[in-house]
């Protein structure tokens, strides 16, 4: 048995062009100029008030990251709804279907997304997570709690959990927590950042997910 953890943001579904259009909108509101769509995928999977912090350039989170952040979280949900999609990455889908039909892997989901955010995931793809900790429930990646407490609560060892990402964060937070770091080399950061964050294997496609799942150890 293994627990496998997927980021979700740039490794299940490709939701940069909604992040980008909700983080613009949220910078005009504040008198600032948006950020451009490279810095925002810079910025996907850490935690929003530290996301946006470090996209005004403010080493430390402050009242205007904070009143940014709530703004933020007020518009989602339109901007989401003028049919900017968050659509799965060729293969996802199917990847995820096959996985859920396996009887010695648990499924879940380390996201820097809210509670919400990922609930309107699992609603609109199907995605059968067992377990899962999102920003509202664990410091910001690369902290290693949500890779701890999905290990806790599941009642695996990290040496038997793997994590699945697309970014430096998630490479470093599965390090940190003792568990197999996999990265994915179609989401918003360059292979080679995420080797030389810790990455111990890259694949190019979900079918190499299965294919490295079928191995006895990963």
């Amino acid at each position: 048995m293994r627990l496998v953890l997927f980021d979700c943001d740039g490794t299940l579904v490709d939701s940069a062009g909604l992040i980008h259009a909700t983080m613009a909108l949220t910078f005009e509101t504040f008198g600032l100029a948006p950020p451009a769509l490279e810095n925002t995928k810079s910025i996907i999977g850490l935690t929003l008030d530290i996301a946006i912090a470090r996209l005004t350039g403010e080493p430390h989170v402050n009242e205007q990251a904070l009143a940014m952040t709530a703004h933020y979280k007020a518009i989602y949900t339109n901007v989401r709804a003028s049919g900017i999609s968050e659509a799965p990455f060729p293969g996802i889908a199917a990847m995820m279907e096959t996985l859920s039909h396996r009887d010695d892997l648990v499924i879940g989901a380390v996201t820097g997304k809210s509670g919400r955010g990922l609930d309107m995931i699992r609603t609109s793809h199907g995605f059968d997570f067992k377990v899962s900790r999102t920003a509202d429930d664990c410091p910001s990646k690369p902290h290693p709690a949500m890779v701890t407490e999905c290990c806790a609560e599941t009642g695996f060892d990290p040496l038997d959990t793997l994590v699945i990402g697309d970014a430096i964060y998630d490479m470093q937070m599965a390090k940190s927590a003792g568990a197999t770091a996999i990265g994915v080399s179609w989401g918003y950061a360059p292979t080679s950042a995420l080797l030389a964050a810790g990455a111990d294997h890259i694949v190019q496609t979900p079918d190499d997910i299965l294919a490295l799942l079928e191995t006895a150890h990963a």
